[in-house]
């Protein structure tokens, strides 16, 4: 289970002050407290981080903030993939020069290109910088899937070296480390998913829930490396109803509202998306205090 990102990875989310702007202070200091509390790496303007919302020179802003934050104690993951091929490209450059170890490319959504054009688009963005490619497979939100075959033939790629898998299907996932190169990790991108992924050889998390219960993820990755699966599994189903209770509705809103709540504020997301209702906070509130009596 190679893991060139480190085991559990936080998909950070964007803090947003009272006049809707970037709050830099606030995602400096979370930066700090999901190293602190179990985080190997840090995603940076990924989804939970409402890419679709930043503008280029915010997401600039953000990979520096962070790199400058966590320093070497943790990866931080950039990212820059859209569905312009060539704008990609111009963000992974700019990424890499404020120092970011990695980048974070997802499938190009609304064009739904065919799998010949997926393999260009993923592969120019690697030839344009030397740092470590991250794969972004998830298709219920960009309406393409990523084929096993495709991922087999970008895995032989020497910088494109992972692919955060957000399919849902473990016959996928497992049809992936079967066919692709050796060496090339897979990272759960659904949280509920990490022990099942890990168990047929995933390499760790990209996780939501590691906002509000780090440690208690980690532990259970950490469990599943060491090869406790009896340990792993307890954990596991005591984080279930935490990891069911952040996508009750669209993602970020619950873990934004639940730190909101109960870390500090980070601000309401950005149109179209809303605030999380009173009930969702509940029901993670509920969820967490289980998780962290774990």
């Amino acid at each position: 289970m190679t893991a060139p990102f480190g085991r559990m990875l936080t998909a950070m989310i964007t803090p947003f002050g009272s006049d809707g702007g970037v709050d830099h202070g606030t995602a400096w200091e979370l930066a700090r407290h999901l190293v602190d509390t179990g985080s190997d790496g840090i995603v940076v303007g990924g989804t939970t981080g409402e890419s679709p919302t930043l503008s280029e020179d915010e997401k600039v802003a953000l990979f520096r903030g962070v790199v400058e934050a966590v320093g070497k104690r943790a990866m931080v993951v950039a990212g820059t993939g859209t569905y312009d091929t060539a704008e990609s490209i111009h963000l992974t450059r700019r990424a890499v020069e404020t120092g970011v170890d990695g980048v974070m490319a997802v499938t190009p959504y609304y064009s739904r290109p065919s799998q010949q054009g997926l393999y260009e688009h993923f592969s120019a963005i690697a030839d344009a910088s030397d740092v470590p490619v991250l794969l972004y497979n998830i298709p219920s939100r960009t309406g393409r899937l990523i084929e096993v075959d495709t991922l087999a033939r970008l895995s032989a790629h020497p910088r494109i070296v992972a692919v955060k898998d957000a399919v849902g299907d473990l016959s996928f996932t497992t049809r992936t480390l079967l066919t692709c190169s050796e060496g090339f990790a897979v990272y759960s991108g659904d949280d509920v998913l990490t022990l099942p992924i890990m168990a047929v050889g995933g390499a760790g998390i990209v996780s939501v829930a590691a906002h509000l219960a780090g440690e208690q993820i980690k532990a259970m990755v950490d469990a599943a490396v060491a090869g406790d699966w009896e340990e792993a599994r307890r954990l596991h189903l005591g984080l279930t109803p935490l990891f069911t209770a952040l996508f009750v509705e669209p993602n970020p809103t619950p873990v934004k509202a639940a730190l909101d709540a109960m870390w500090r504020p980070v601000g309401r997301p950005r149109l179209p998306l809303v605030a999380a209702s009173e009930e969702t906070v509940g029901a993670v509130k509920e969820a967490l205090a289980a998780a962290r009596a774990l």
